[in-house]
Order: C-alpha cells, then structure tokens, then sequence
C-alpha cells in the first residue's frame, strides 16, 4: 500500500512538473504569429535561437503551478527582427522567418503536433490569400525585441509592468480615501470642541 502511494505522489509531482499551456500560430509568407495562452503568468521566461528553437517557461494560477515549452520550428528564424509582447492574458510572439516561404507546418518533427499546439484560425490567411495585405494591426501593442535580451530581462519587463498597473490605479484611491479620512477626523474634533463650550458653565 506504502508502494502505491509513493507511486501516486510521483505521478502528481510528475504532471505537475510537465505542465504545457496552450499555443496558437498563424503565418505569413515572412513570418509566424505564436500566441501562448497563459493569464497572469508571472516570472516570465522566453528564449528563441537562430534554430528556430523556441523556449518558454513561466508559474500560473493560485497554487503557482510551473510551465514550461519548448518547441522547434520549422525553419531557422532571425532573432534579431523578432518581437515579442508580455500581456496579462497571453504572450504574444511575431517571429520573422530568416527566409521568406510558407512552413508546411510549425514544428520540424514529422507527425502530429502535440495537443496543446492549435492553428489560430483568427489570424489564419491562406497562402492563395496573401497579398501582402494580410498583416495583422499591432499598432497598439507594445513590443520588447528578442535580440540582445536575457531570459532574465523578459521577467524583469513582465513584473514591472503589472507594478506600473497597481501603482496607477491605486494612490489615486489611496489619496482619496485618506483626504476623506482626514476631513472626517477634522469634522468630529470641530464638533466635539463645539460640544464642550456649550457643556461648559458660565462664570
């Protein structure tokens, strides 16, 4: 019986070890659209090599479970003309291939894909339909290159930017609430001293 649960807690500690999220791509003819879909993932990690070889790693949810990736595209990539956005819900990738063509898949490996790698059919063109028009509108996100960036400094702009988010929502409140704190306080000693001259006896 000691043998089976001993057996049960590495199988849990195994999975838990081995936690994949789940990614969309899309292509162009010059390059790869690769989303991770990981909310509020902390300590963020990415990699990309001239490869192609493509690394993540990252701890979500309450329990702050840890997720790792590692997937070989198809082709090499040029790093240095690659960008990458760091969101609250996702992480975003545009990987410029180092060759213009279409990738008959994402992966190099012969076979299926693993099942947490999907086809994003919202950013999906053909290649009959490409005509160069095809381009997604990222003029409101903000991108850090791949190039001359360490996994390190990918987890550094990921943290700051959610101490950016918490600091321009809350002094606001803060301040507020404490200027209210404040006449409130000033209000009850006005009114007590008011009190007291009136409790007070004449002489």
């Amino acid at each position: 019986m000691t043998g089976e649960l001993a057996y049960s807690r590495k199988r849990r500690e195994g999975t838990r070890r081995h936690r994949h999220p789940e990614v969309k791509w899309a292509e162009r003819v010059d390059k790869v659209y690769i989303t991770v879909l990981l909310p509020d993932a902390k300590n963020a990690k990415v990699d990309l090599t001239p490869d192609g070889v493509f690394t993540f790693s990252a701890s979500a949810g309450a329990e702050d479970h840890q997720y790792e990736l590692k997937l070989e595209l198809f082709n090499k990539v040029n790093v240095e003309e690659s960008k990458i956005n760091i969101g609250v819900r996702n992480i975003f990738c545009v990987v410029q291939k180092a060759e213009d063509g279409w990738w008959k898949r994402l992966l190099r490996g012969e076979g299926k894909a693993p099942h947490y790698v999907k086809v994003d059919w919202d950013k999906w063109v053909d290649e009959d339909d490409d005509n160069g028009l095809g381009d997604l509108d990222l003029g409101g996100m903000d991108f850090s290159k791949f190039g001359g960036m360490g996994e390190g400094a990918m987890g550094d702009d990921f943290d700051e930017s959610d101490d950016d988010e918490e600091e321009v929502s809350k002094p606001g409140e803060n301040k507020e609430g404490s200027t209210k704190d404040e006449k409130q306080d000033a209000g009850k000693i006005e009114a007590e001293t008011s009190t007291e001259k009136e409790a007070a006896p004449s002489t």
